[in-house]
């Protein structure tokens, strides 16, 4: 039936009708073809055509007629929704049956399969390739043909007849010695995989050779049908497609992959076929489809040629690529690296980019150009294959399929319209004007002029501005999500180096193996309070964030310790601050802050303002300011500012006693300040300036630490030991520490994460070993909330203590202050806290001026610290 016919037989009123639709008194309806709230297609009868006007439909723009129609309606291409059409005319039409000849096929390939199947594991040679190429025979349906299958059955002649008919035997017209027939087996020696279709039956057979990896190495039966391992799922969401059948049976083999993706194989680069369209058609659920193709110039282009012809399909769909390292494909990966690589590349995937920039560049396997300059020979409608080329944001380049077209301006901050100065140019012509690309009559009056100007096809102009504005829109986003902040990429961790970091996390004593990394990256002494550190500043891309308040007098090395700790932490996701003022938070842009590790090198820095601002971060994760917003026009109004999280923080300070309301939403860690440990910073000095110490290996050590934690992922944690640990009543803000304490036990089994077992919802287990080493770790921090002075004040009392002879002995400043080698400044402060605190009384004598001091309240702060201990591991022995 001829196009004209249909449209002649097949009315608007009878498509409504058929799909239920039902428009209102002026002829509109919500629109089907995206999420309408309100009435947004018009219906012309007297044209039966209909037209969105909604700048969030994929019709926009662009009038349709019947066949459109159930083009858009039911997510076809044109020549099913012919036939579609056809069918609604012609209701009596059916599909044919399926042959009786296809059944015997079905059920002659699966006998065969079966037989080569059981061939596997009479075969040495076979299990040798098979276990070569890291496949397990045992958890796939892989088979083995070693050309000995017709042998023993010579007398069957229906088993001849079928294989010469099927194509796995050959008549080459060859006689044996003894005067028969001579036939070559198809496929010999090789590892076979079956193809099936929709009905799980098996309809075509691969072959791979076992012997030749240069010549010829792949083989399939003649009328090649069905796909590997089959039809993927109705409900389907994910779609994954590999280059080889190899590469999916490598995939299959990965439970957690395998668990929340369909798997399907390609055949080869240019094997995106037919029968994979018309299955990924019938994906009425599918929301993304991931190239997992070779990590090779033919991959790249594959997914250049294939992405944007998946996207103009389905404009919904979002279409991905995984980063392969160059020259290697899935199944080579799986060979050289740990399994965990399969799971980390398709994590890391990447949303293919039909927008080439200065800013990405397509090297290696960042596909960001379409590189494909072929035109397909099918009489369907070509969507273009080149993309916006925005390397001079000025002017932007676009080729289309009747011309090429330069953008010279266009503003990204009018959503409500598309505003552009635009040359086309069409040989050795050329034209430019201003239009708006949401206004329809515009472009249609553009379109026949620059096709009167130019000599060119008006219908193919405005298929060019029809695919431009897509374009358009997406580098509009684009550019404002990097306005909000969201523009900042995650770095791509090499595989050969994630390997090496994911071994390096299933290692055992993970948590002592990180504490002597960081030792190396140029933390000296410290063990505890740098290994605490550095697990709260791991938090930041955790469910539940820490923070921790680093305590130290002057030139102690506080600030030193922060900067070590943040370096270890990646680049892209560290904030770091010297001062800040009052609304800086305030104003920042709403995501800027989300899983981010932020330091502050003093909080004295900070205005109260902004301290309040830390405040609720760390809290509430999530600041609301109501304040006054000037919109574009100028007029200003009441609104609300949203600053999100969650973050972590570190920071330093020489008052602790005076950020109250910080200290109870952190852990305190009090800076070594003994004898001990300023030697040991002498001596690390000494070796730097005396040219000892490796830089180079620090900074090789910083790197594999920040790929480590780039590597953790957010996980929910459950800890099944909860309630059988208690902490003392007697510390300081009880709830909120047994709070923290909770979160720090979490983060231990998160950085154990690739040791921990996880439950059916995939949350991780806390095991006991996380409990001991979060109490090794944790116990000075928990002693400091149990004491009340803070804990620069405490080394301070312990080394006076130790340095008088007996509990009634005098003492003034002066003898103080030369014995233990501090400032003026720094001894006052302390006495008028001790003071303060009732530990130690004054009293003068002689001439009034000369004041001596006697220590008050002696307590035992060495018993305190050996009872919370013991008290703690007990409870874990118990365990």
């Amino acid at each position: 039936m001829e196009i004209q016919e249909i449209k002649q037989r097949l009315t608007l009123a009878m498509l409504l009708q058929h799909y239920g639709l039902k428009a209102d008194k002026q002829n509109r309806l919500k629109c089907p073809f995206h999420n309408d709230k309100t009435p947004s297609l018009q219906l012309y009868y007297k044209t039966q055509t209909a037209y969105c006007f909604s700048t969030n439909c994929n019709t926009h723009g662009k009038a349709i007629d019947v066949i459109d129609f159930i083009m858009y309606y039911e997510k076809c291409s044109k020549h099913e929704a012919i036939k579609k059409a056809e069918s609604i005319i012609n209701p009596t039409t059916q599909a044919p049956p399926i042959s009786k000849q296809a059944n015997e096929k079905a059920m002659f390939l699966e006998r065969m399969f079966t037989y080569f199947k059981n061939a596997v594991h009479n075969s040495k040679p076979a299990r040798e390739y098979i276990e070569s190429r890291n496949l397990d025979h045992k958890q796939l349906e892989i088979g083995y043909n070693a050309g000995q299958f017709h042998h023993g059955a010579r007398k069957d002649e229906s088993l001849i007849n079928d294989c010469l008919k099927y194509g796995i035997l050959l008549d080459l017209g060859l006689k044996s010695r003894t005067g028969e027939t001579a036939y070559k087996p198809f496929g010999k020696w090789c590892i076979v995989f079956a193809l099936r279709n929709p009905n799980h039956e098996i309809t075509g057979l691969y072959f791979r050779s076992t012997l030749s990896d240069k010549e010829q190495r792949h083989f399939y039966l003649r009328d090649r049908s069905g796909l590997y391992p089959s039809y993927p799922k109705a409900d389907t969401q994910k779609l994954i497609l590999t280059e080889s059948i190899i590469d999916a049976a490598s995939l299959l083999q990965q439970e957690e992959i395998k668990s929340k993706y369909e798997i399907v194989s390609l055949y080869g680069t240019n094997g995106l076929t037919e029968e994979h369209q018309t299955a990924i058609r019938k994906l009425k659920h599918l929301t993304e489809i991931i190239f997992f193709l070779n990590g090779d110039e033919p991959g790249n282009k594959a997914v250049a040629k294939y992405g944007p012809m998946l996207k103009a399909e389905y404009p919904n769909l979002k279409i991905t690529s995984a980063a392969v390292p160059e020259n290697e494909d899935v199944n080579s990966l799986l060979q050289g690296h740990s399994p965990e690589i399969l799971t980390h590349l398709i994590e890391t995937r990447k949303e293919v980019d039909f927008i080439l920039s200065s800013e990405e560049s397509p090297k290696g396997t960042e596909i960001t150009q379409l590189l494909s300059d072929e035109k397909e020979k099918s009489e369907q409608p070509k969507a273009p294959i080149n993309g916006l080329d925005t390397t001079n944001p000025y002017n932007l380049k676009y080729k289309g399929n009747e011309a090429a077209y330069q953008i010279k301006g266009f503003r990204t901050d009018q959503p409500d319209s598309l505003k552009i100065t635009i040359q086309t140019i069409a040989e050795a012509s050329s034209i430019t004007l201003k239009l708006d690309l949401y206004e329809y009559k515009q472009v249609e009056s553009s379109c026949k002029l620059i096709a009167g100007k130019l000599g060119l096809r008006k219908d193919a102009i405005e298929a060019d501005l029809m695919q431009l504005t897509s374009l358009l829109e997406q580098y509009r986003d684009k550019q404002q999500f990097k306005a909000n902040g969201r523009q900042e990429s995650k770095i791509q961790v090499p595989a050969a180096t994630a390997t090496k970091c994911i071994g390096f996390l299933k290692a055992e004593k993970l948590v002592q193996r990180i504490n002597k990394l960081i030792g190396k990256a140029g933390i000296t002494g410290e063990e505890t309070n740098r290994i605490l550190l550095f697990v709260i500043a791991s938090s930041y891309k955790m469910p539940d964030t820490l923070h921790a308040l680093i305590q130290g007098s002057s030139g102690s090395g506080k600030t030193r310790l922060l900067k070590i700790i943040s370096y270890l932490m990646p680049d892209e996701d560290v904030k770091r601050y010297t001062r800040v003022t009052d609304n800086s938070f305030y104003n920042q842009d709403e995501y800027f802050f989300v899983n981010k590790l932020i330091c502050f090198e003093d909080l004295d820095g900070l205005k109260e303002d902004a301290q309040l601002a830390v405040r609720e971060l760390q809290s509430n994760d999530i600041l609301r300011t109501s304040t006054s917003i000037k919109d574009a026009s100028g007029k200003i109004s009441g609104g609300e500012r949203t600053v999100r999280g969650p973050i972590a923080s570190l920071a330093c300070t020489t008052k602790g006693e005076i950020y109250e309301d910080n200290i109870s939403r952190s852990f305190l860690i009090a800076v070594d300040e003994s004898k001990e440990q300023t030697l040991r910073v002498i001596h690390y000095q000494n070796h730097l300036a005396a040219g000892l110490v490796d830089k180079e290996e620090q900074k090789r050590v910083t790197t594999f630490v920040q790929n480590c934690i780039r590597l953790l992922k957010p996980y929910e944690v459950i800890n099944p030991y909860a309630n059988k640990i208690q902490l003392p009543e007697s510390a300081h803000k009880i709830r909120r520490l047994n709070e923290l304490y909770q979160s720090f036990v979490k983060q231990i089994t998160l950085l154990n994460q690739y040791q921990r077992k996880q439950d059916k919802q995939g949350r991780l287990i806390t095991e006991t070993e996380d409990l001991q080493t979060a109490c090794e770790i944790l116990f000075e921090s928990i002693v400091l909330k149990v004491d009340e002075l803070d804990g620069s004040l405490r080394q301070f009392f312990e080394r006076l203590k130790s340095h008088l002879k007996d509990k009634e002995q005098e003492f003034t400043q002066r003898e103080i202050r030369q014995m233990l080698n501090i400032s003026k400044a720094q001894c006052s402060r302390f006495f008028n806290h001790l003071q303060e605190m009732e530990y130690i009384t004054a009293k003068y004598s002689g001439n009034q001026r000369k004041v001596c001091y006697k220590v008050d309240y002696w307590d035992n702060y060495a018993k305190v610290r050996t009872q919370i201990k013991d008290d703690l591991m007990n409870q874990i022995a118990g365990l």
